[in-house]
């Protein structure tokens, strides 16, 4: 059974509330506390905070829930209950600035590429295009092969055209909030993993015992790989979670540097 400290089991019974409610009595709550990107009608300031509180589903709570109350007592017990519910908010909130902006250039990069593509018009371009929109399909890949050796089809050009506009349409429409508090799980698992490195966990997709310190890593690896290489249809905030780690380890560090004795 686990030993649930004050703190965790707080923002543990705080999550669950949100989700019932997001289901059952307020489902507006998912659009106006979502993290949305800056310039957005449906952005708030309040989302930096808010979006820690909502999930997409059963599964996603129960995910993060499983891991704060699986790394996080031991922690508070080591830090107390206000040094802990501070890192866990700042390494929230953090994630979800660093995704902003990693978020905004992706935007940009997207729209960049869209003016070029419809000025342009040619293979590479398209190409580039179908790239950043994460949809690229095989079917794009012989578009741009036959509008390279028939740069002058005049109806293969009109066609590339109109799915361009589609693609735009459907991305900039899809632009969904961000919820979930994965950031500052992350930010949890970094902080285990640097005061208990050597801590064996056994894991239901490892079939034996791994040091928290080589998850950790492994982890933060595949999220950086899977944020880089986006697949079609991945609506994970791959690189909120690693913003979470990297809050998590500034915030260490200005502790550790901060005092004789680190907690």
């Amino acid at each position: 059974m686990f030993n649930l400290t004050p703190t965790v089991r707080n923002l543990l019974i705080a999550n669950v509330l949100f989700f019932i409610a997001q289901q059952n009595i307020l489902p507006l709550l998912t659009q106006v506390g979502s993290l949305y990107p800056i310039g957005s009608p449906y952005f708030y300031p309040w989302q930096f905070f808010t979006y820690m509180f909502l999930h997409a589903g059963w599964g996603h709570l129960l995910a993060n829930m499983f891991g704060l109350i699986s790394f996080g007592p031991l922690l508070e017990q080591r830090w107390g209950a206000s040094r802990f519910l501070t890192f866990w908010m700042v390494c929230g909130i953090g994630a979800g600035v660093l995704y902003e902006g990693v978020r905004a250039y992706e935007i940009h990069q997207f729209e960049t590429a869209y003016i070029e593509v419809r000025q342009s018009m040619n293979a590479v371009d398209y190409d580039s295009f179908m790239e950043k929109s994460g949809l690229k399909q095989a079917s794009d890949e012989a578009a741009a092969s036959a509008l390279e050796r028939s740069p002058n089809d005049e109806s293969l050009r009109q066609a590339m055209v109109e799915q361009v506009d589609r693609v735009h349409q459907y991305v900039t429409s899809r632009a969904a909030g961000m919820l979930g508090a994965s950031g500052a799980l992350f930010g949890l698992l970094f902080a285990f993993a640097y005061l208990f490195p050597n801590t064996e966990l056994m894991l239901l997709f490892f079939p034996f015992p791994i040091k928290a310190k080589y998850f950790v890593f492994l982890y933060a690896a595949y999220e950086l790989y899977a944020g880089v290489h986006r697949t079609p249809g991945d609506n994970v905030a791959h690189f909120a979670h690693l913003g979470g780690l990297v809050i998590g380890f500034v915030v260490l560090k200005f502790w550790e540097n901060g005092r004789e004795r680190f907690y």
